[in-house]
């Protein structure tokens, strides 16, 4: 599709704000008429955007991360509504592989910026998911949003050695890209910021690379940059029972409109790389209670042996730690309770002294953050033997609402 050179800015506009006005089905099937596909191959294709839940949090976790934490800049309700109506349609597209906007990236005319940015054209989708979450700031008196805050989105205590930046924290709104390539996971973020300007900023935003766990059976178990496996005993996909226990809101938890969905813990967890290198195998193996080659637990053979936490070593101390990460972390130290994690490694150059700025970007998802995430967090950060080779420098807490069907936007029951 070409487009006349000589259309007039007033033209365009008017063009854009009519596609606005009509809502999420009719932006989404225009854009979608007016682009072209930039996918490539079906094999690097899309994941269905449309569903009772976001995608990005079961899905198989992709390889490459854009995370960004946004402050709403506006004060008027009606305006925050017409954004997120904006950020679905155009998530819709995006992860479709398709341009946004009534031109996309290179159809429009000359007078105007383009309305997609286009380093995305001519890649495949990769799978890109789009995954939002509201934090607690979005629920004070601006948007009359205060009497449906969740009891379960709590603000998250200050925990031992916490050593938090405000700059890396915190947040209106999350959204969460993954994909498996990284210019399509940016191209998305840099989109959404764009449609945001005038309306939101963005507070911070976290790169991340290769994966620090698995969310599916058929996913092999990847290492984190403590060079160990990470994630062997993560809740996955295939459990469909144990998710609606551990991760998906129930109807007795309310409120209403998070039912489906699932409250989302980031963290930025900064890695001592440099003391970690010069540790003992054998210290290393202690720190995290596993082999370092094999991923099994203490004692044992294979990745996915069960623990065993009453073995005993020739000396009579146990064979996994009781300061150990694996130990600490287990359900069975914490009244059964699991997270889905899907975190990635980061490394954003150096600090100036001569040491990476290194760790994981820690995200869990989970059914409610009161019985889940803060009390593993409190039992870790009083007790954990890895405490002296990390610090916990960036926080966030999101409550991810369901997915949406076509035609209906995210957070569209928090705002009727």
């Amino acid at each position: 599709m070409t487009q006349s050179k000589g259309i007039s800015r007033r033209g365009l506009f008017g063009a854009a704000g009519a596609a606005v006005a009509t809502g999420v089905a009719g932006y989404a099937a225009h854009s979608a008429l007016a682009t072209d596909k930039s996918q490539a191959a079906d094999d690097n294709g899309p994941v269905g955007f449309h569903g009772p839940h976001q995608a990005g949090i079961t899905t198989p976790v992709q390889d490459r991360l854009h995370f960004a934490a946004f402050d709403v800049t506006t004060t008027k309700r009606e305006e925050l509504v017409a954004l997120l109506k904006e950020w679905t349609a155009a998530a819709a597209l995006l992860t479709a592989g398709r341009d946004i906007g009534q031109y996309g990236a290179v159809n429009g005319p000359d007078e105007a910026p383009p309305e997609d940015t286009g380093e995305a054209v001519g890649l495949p989708p990769a799978h890109l998911t789009i995954t939002v979450g509201f934090g607690p700031s979005l629920f004070d008196k601006r948007f009359g949003l205060a009497a449906k805050r969740p009891k379960a989105l709590v603000d998250l205590p200050h925990f031992i050695g916490d050593d938090l930046e405000e700059a890396r924290s915190y947040g209106d709104i999350a959204v969460q890209a993954c994909s498996d390539d990284p210019q399509v996971a940016v191209h998305a973020i840099r989109n959404l910021a764009r449609i945001g300007f005038g309306r939101t900023v963005v507070r911070y935003s976290q790169l991340g690379f290769g994966r620090t766990s698995s969310t599916s059976r058929a996913q092999a178990t990847p290492r984190n940059l403590f060079g160990f496996k990470d994630g062997t005993n993560n809740l996955k996909l295939e459990d469909a029972a144990k998710l609606e226990q551990q991760l998906w809101v129930q109807p007795e938890d309310g409120p209403d409109w998070m039912v489906g969905g699932s409250y989302l813990v980031s963290r930025r967890i900064r890695m001592n790389i440099e003391i970690w290198d010069r540790t003992s195998l054998g210290e290393q193996e202690a720190v995290v209670g596993r082999g370092k080659g094999t991923g099994a637990p203490l004692g044992k053979a294979d990745e996915f042996d069960a623990i065993d936490f009453t073995a005993k070593n020739a000396d009579g101390e146990p064979k996994v730690p009781a300061d150990s990460h694996v130990r600490l972390a287990h359900p069975d130290f914490n009244n059964g309770a699991e997270l889905l994690r899907r975190g990635y490694n980061f490394v954003d150059g150096s600090d100036g002294l001569g040491r990476l700025d290194a760790g994981l970007f820690f995200l869990a998802y989970q059914r409610d953050p009161r019985k889940q995430f803060i009390p593993i967090q409190n039992r870790l950060a009083k007790n954990d033997k890895m405490n002296e080779y990390i610090h916990h420098v960036g926080s966030g807490i999101f409550a991810c609402p369901p997915g949406v069907t076509p035609g209906s936007y995210w957070g569209e029951k928090l705002f009727s």
